[in-house]
């Protein structure tokens, strides 16, 4: 077994909502068991896929809550934490270890820019809240203050900052940091990377959202990247990347929200100001889940 505490397939979960915008409680319980029953290890709230910057605090909560009692131990659940102030993360970080997540996951949202002292401290304040472990989130196509290597490499120093999922699309980037911190943080990928890739250089797994729509085989990948054997990994990896291109045309949440309706989970309908797919482009991604035997 890896020695990190996290590792492996850790699917971004969406936030299922009814018609009034609150949460899903059944749906969300039902995903959690559907997920660690086909063998993910572990799970992560409030990700991007989870919508957290549409929910406000109460229902973030609730979110945490639900996963927590669903998963009751069997596997981590790594709470994301995301706010424009410090203060407000703070108090994030210190809810949900109280509702009992095992980990932090850290976004940094920023309207105004923000300088590297200010963002270094924005994620040392969080990992300062609890003694939980931090997974520093880092996403320069949608962050306006994104973490810098010099940034990522003085966090890297910090006891309970212990890793770092990168949802850029440059693999190159990951190397970069896996050298600048010298292992002193564990690496995941996003659904961005070649998984396989990732693995291959040092990875300990992917923190994804199309990962709820294809558990069993994502878990699969991850176990033959681990075993070494790479001729298998990668010709899963090419099957499964189709996936990924097709969730890469759409808005994230709402296609993951559209393809576990279309697997017989209805999570709901993305939050507005977003949209649900058209009828084309749900065809399309049905076309995609259809020939990877996803439905």
């Amino acid at each position: 077994m890896p020695d990190h505490a996290f590792f492996g397939v850790i699917p971004y979960l969406p936030s299922p909502t009814d018609a009034a915008g609150e949460i899903d409680v059944a749906a969300l319980t039902r995903l959690t068991h559907r997920l660690i029953e086909q063998g993910v290890h572990g799970l992560a709230p409030l990700g991007s896929t989870g919508e957290f910057a549409y929910l406000d605090f109460r229902r973030k909560a609730q979110v945490v809550e639900t996963v927590v009692a669903a998963a009751a131990g069997r596997v981590p659940v790594i709470a994301g934490v995301a706010a424009t102030t410090t203060a407000d993360a703070v108090a994030q970080a210190r809810a949900w270890h109280k509702l009992g997540a095992d980990g932090i996951l850290a976004v940094l949202e920023a309207y105004f820019p923000i300088s590297d002292d200010g963002v270094a401290g924005y994620f040392s304040a969080i990992a300062d809240a609890t003694d939980l472990p931090v997974t520093l989130y880092t996403n320069p196509n949608f962050q306006r203050s994104d973490l810098s290597l010099p940034v990522i490499e003085r966090l890297s120093h910090h006891p309970r900052i212990c890793y770092l999922k990168d949802a850029s699309t440059n693999t190159g980037r990951l190397l970069s940091i896996m050298n600048r911190t010298e292992g002193r943080i564990g690496i995941f990928a996003a659904s961005a990377h070649i998984t396989a890739a990732v693995m291959l250089i040092g990875g300990l797994g992917w923190m994804a959202g199309p990962s709820c729509i294809a558990p069993a085989e994502s878990v699969r990948l991850y176990q033959l990247c681990r075993d070494g054997r790479w001729d298998e990994a990668m010709t899963l990896q090419r099957r499964l990347w189709a996936l990924n291109e097709a969730f890469a045309r759409f808005n994230l949440a709402a296609a993951i929200k559209a393809g576990l309706r279309l697997q017989g989970l209805d999570c709901g309908d993305p939050l507005p100001p977003q949209r649900a797919l058209t009828e084309a482009e749900l065809a399309e991604l049905g076309q995609a889940m259809g020939r990877l035997g996803l439905l």
